[in-house]
């Protein structure tokens, strides 16, 4: 059951590529933000095993692999965000619960924290900083934001990749910009994700050894 007073993203199913009974499905992650007023589920199903897919995800982030979307999104949106990673960064595989994931320049105070990961089943990032500092610091804004990235074998070579943010906010006029700015964003921004990681896990380097920490459940901080 979905929270009261919970909206759903709706877009058509050949936007976001996941059928009704995903959008409804516990994930990991869910439990991190109560009541939350937006949760937007988007789905993919890659040619690749989960094993190819987790060494991209584990590099995510700012001057880091990026978040895999065209290049031209970056250059309109994020003009401070370099070129999405095209190749596995072997210096970045090792990531752990507590980690930070830079998500901006170092004076936006803007990033993920890493609350619960599995390799090659799931990560799941938290943040209350993407927010402009000064609506943090003079205005009062808040948010409880929550990325979950999931991977779940369909056969030996074929995994359904799903992402799902769930977000809280606050005040009311804060809620309002989420759905009338973010909300829309997201119909671009995350489908253009899961092609970008798509497209490499399925078509670039094979991943070598497996990548990244964390074999075993981490409860949430």
């Amino acid at each position: 059951m979905w929270p009261r007073g919970t909206r759903r993203c709706t877009a058509p199913a050949a936007a976001t590529g996941r059928p009704p009974a995903e959008r409804a499905a516990a994930l990991p992650g869910d439990e991190l933000v109560v009541d939350p007023q937006i949760v937007c589920t988007h789905a993919v199903t890659i040619a690749a095993g989960a094993d190819r897919i987790w060494p991209w995800l584990v590099q995510m982030g700012w001057h880091r692999g990026g978040w895999y979307t065209a290049r031209w999104v970056d250059r309109l949106l994020f003009p401070a965000n370099r070129a999405s990673a095209d190749r596995i960064l072997p210096e970045l595989q090792h990531l752990t619960v507590g980690d930070f994931i830079p998500d901006g320049p170092p004076d936006t105070r803007c990033g993920f924290t890493v609350r619960d990961l599995r390799a090659r089943e799931y990560l799941v990032l938290r943040s209350d900083s993407h927010l402009p500092l000064s609506w943090r610091t003079r205005l009062g804004a808040r948010i409880d934001w929550t990325w979950a990235f999931i991977l779940r074998p369909i056969d030996e070579g074929t995994t359904r990749f799903i992402f799902r943010w769930r977000a809280r906010t606050a005040p009311r006029w804060v809620t309002a910009l989420c759905w009338t700015a973010v909300v829309p964003a997201d119909f671009v921004m995350s489908r253009d994700m899961l092609r970008g990681v798509t497209t490499r896990a399925a078509h670039g380097p094979p991943a070598g050894p497996r990548s990244g920490r964390g074999d075993a459940p981490t409860p949430p901080r």
